[in-house]
C-alpha cells in the first residue's frame, strides 16, 4: 500500500496491503454485470445442469431464438459459457473455469437449488 503514512492503522494494514487493486476489481465487475439480467440468470441455471441447444433454451425461458442467441453471445464473450457444434446445432454449457464454477455456486444458492456436480 503506497499511502501507508496517511493511513490510520486501525490494525488493517496488512489487510489492505492484500486488496485486489482496480484491473482485478474491474474484471470481476464485468463478470457480475453480466449476471444482471433475469433471463440470463434463469438461462444460466438451465446451462449449470445440462447442456442445450438454441432452441431448448429459447423454450425453456419463453423467448425467440435470436433473443435467446443475443444473451448467449454475451455469456460467451465473458467466458461464463462454451459452445460445441454437434452435427447442425451449436449445444451450450457452463465453461470450466473458475469464474463460471463461482457463477454455478452462486446460482445454486439464489434459486435454492441442490446440485450434484462437483468441482
Amino acid at each position: 500500500m503506497e499511502n501507508k503514512k496517511n493511513y490510520h492503522d486501525h490494525g488493517h494494514i496488512e489487510l489492505l496491503e492484500n486488496m485486489p487493486d482496480a484491473e482485478r476489481g474491474n474484471k470481476v465487475a464485468d463478470t457480475f454485470s453480466h449476471l444482471c439480467d433475469g433471463t440470463r440468470l434463469r438461462i444460466l441455471w438451465l446451462l449449470c445442469h445440462s447442456e442445450e441447444c438454441v432452441t431448448n433454451i429459447a423454450k425453456a425461458v419463453d423467448m425467440s431464438a435470436p433473443a435467446v442467441s443475443h444473451h448467449l453471445k454475451i455469456l460467451r464473450q465473458a467466458n461464463i459459457i462454451s459452445a460445441k457444434r454437434i452435427g447442425k446445432e451449436i449445444h451450450y454449457r457452463l465453461s470450466d473455469n473458475e469464474e463460471a464454477r463461482l457463477v454455478h455456486r452462486m446460482i445454486d444458492d439464489i434459486f435454492e437449488m441442490k446440485c450434484n456436480i462437483v468441482y
